[in-house]
């Protein structure tokens, strides 16, 4: 698929209802110094693209075509964090012509189209009338706009609205210093605060305001156990879904490491929830996401280890450090490979097969036939599920000896985290030392991730060392300091997990 590239930024906003006659306030002084100018009055002209059951907008995500201030092109927003008068977004720009949807900014809303056609839903045209805030070296830190919508739908006129918009353009203390001061001078003349919502979502109606395919809905006080089954998945579904553009972006380490969280915390639930839950299906979803987890592990593993062994070769000194830089290049080369893998993955039928369970399964899990559990059961099928995770840790240990290996030492490893993705799902059936326990794990599966990192940072840096001989002896060193590291953690094993044993882990074994 041809890339274009997009331009990425982070629009932080407030948005007011203005009411019929007010009268904008003097926006100057918002910050020490700050000036408020006018700037020029514009008329724009939007035309919004989305499926036809709106499944950008009720995400909160718009993508559109606009002209009139300029700048003609595409752009589309994805949003990212809601604080309670704004909301900062992710906005993406495209050069491209306005006759087709750029291909990149499909490719960015997969996770949300799941292959549905973008076709146009609305246009709108705004007469906006802008002020300029400036600081007071005259560097433009603010823009508030005036605007005056009218918008039609399927050639119909739906709407005629006037709105307020604040916006910074970074997110620091500083800007939002700027935003909560101009919404609270444009409050006090008139302006109502209004749900920091694109005026698309409102445009468009009912529709547009229903929950997303995947969303986690809140639980009841004294849920039951479907609704705690369904909310631990759609919480797992729903992380896949939320970095999915993040990744397909790149740049973003964590976007990588969060998509490969969910696809092994919804892994870790179904089996959790084996026992509840329909056998056929669960053994079907659970490879699906298995081979996603596997190609999502497979950059973030690389993007660790590059992370790791970059401060290492910093740390080389004389010949050793242009070697050093030898075998990251090789790194970088091999995570590059291993990124491309992974866009290809998630651009095929299997992956938007793969979205379509996770919004089946967030909504409806595969529960067993005739599942009825209540009060008391409920608690105590909460208990046997941790349990038995807790005890299979525990057997794993006891099976490790006074000299672990590494391989049973990642076994563990894996077992802890499934322990603690079990306790965190079930936390709503349970007593609340459930928190203490997904803790006490959290913390033991950091130590063993330390441990496994240096493993696998030893296993590269060998075969590395064996295609770029001339790097041979800067690999030395840095396996080297790898064994002297986890040598360290191995010795601090047994005290690690007796204290673990005997705390929130003892009540569960």
């Amino acid at each position: 698929m041809a890339q274009l590239d997009p331009v990425v930024a982070v629009e932080v906003e407030a948005k007011l209802i203005a009411p019929e006659g007010i009268v904008l306030p003097d926006l100057s002084g918002l910050l020490r110094g700050s000036v408020a100018q006018p700037g020029a009055i514009v008329a724009l002209d939007a035309r919004y693209y989305d499926t036809s059951d709106l499944r950008l907008a009720r995400t909160g995500t718009t993508l559109r075509y606009r002209s009139g201030d300029g700048r003609p092109g595409w752009t589309l927003k994805l949003p990212r964090t809601r604080h309670t008068s704004s909301l900062s977004r992710t906005e993406i720009d495209f050069d491209h012509p306005p006759d087709r949807v750029p291909d990149a900014a499909v490719d960015l809303v997969t996770a949300l189209t799941r292959g549905r056609r973008l076709e146009p839903v609305c246009d709108m045209s705004t007469v906006r009338r802008p002020i300029e805030i400036r600081d007071s070296t005259g560097r433009l830190v603010g823009v508030v706009v005036d605007d005056t919508v009218s918008a039609t739908s399927a050639g119909r006129n739906v709407a005629v609205l006037r709105e307020i918009e604040v916006e910074v353009h970074e997110n620091s203390r500083r800007a939002r210093r700027l935003l909560d001061a101009a919404v609270s001078r444009l409050a006090a003349a008139g302006a109502k605060p209004g749900e920091p919502t694109p005026k698309l979502i409102r445009v468009l109606g009912p529709l547009a305001a229903k929950p997303p395919d995947v969303s986690v809905a809140s639980l009841d006080r004294n849920p039951g156990l479907p609704d705690v089954i369904r909310h631990a998945l759609a919480t797992s579904a729903l992380s896949i879904v939320r970095h999915d553009p993040g990744v397909r972006m790149g740049g973003i380490p964590e976007e990588v490491h969060q998509l490969r969280v969910g696809t092994r915390r919804l892994r870790s639930d179904l089996r959790s929830f084996a026992p509840l839950l329909d056998d056929t299906a669960v053994a079907a979803i659970r490879r699906e996401i298995g081979w996603l987890g596997d190609v999502v592990g497979a950059v973030r593993d690389l993007d660790v280890l590059a992370e790791r062994l970059s401060s290492g070769i910093e740390s080389l000194g004389g010949d050793d450090h242009p070697a050093g830089a030898v075998l990251l290049d090789a790194l970088h080369g091999q995570r590059s490979a291993a990124r491309d893998a992974l866009l290809g993955a998630m651009r095929s039928p299997r992956y938007l097969e793969i979205l379509d369970t996770l919004v089946e399964v967030s909504s409806a899990p595969p529960l067993r036939l005739g599942l009825t559990l209540s009060g008391a059961d409920l608690s105590r099928q909460a208990k046997r599920i941790v349990r038995r995770s807790v005890r299979d840790l525990a057997a794993a240990v006891e099976r490790l000896g006074d000299e672990p290996g590494d391989s049973p030492l990642h076994r563990v490893r894996i077992l802890t985290k499934r322990a603690r993705y079990a306790a965190e799902a079930v936390t709503p059936l349970a007593e609340s030392r459930l928190g203490q326990l997904s803790v006490a794990l959290s913390q033991l599966q950091g130590f063993l991730g330390d441990y496994n990192d240096t493993v696998i940072a030893e296993t590269w840096l060998r075969a590395a060392a064996e295609r770029h001989p001339d790097a041979g002896v800067a690999a030395g060193l840095l396996i080297a300091v790898e064994r002297r590291k986890r040598a360290k953690l191995r010795r601090r094993w047994p005290v690690v997990w007796r204290r673990a044993s005997k705390g929130p882990l003892a009540d569960w074994l």
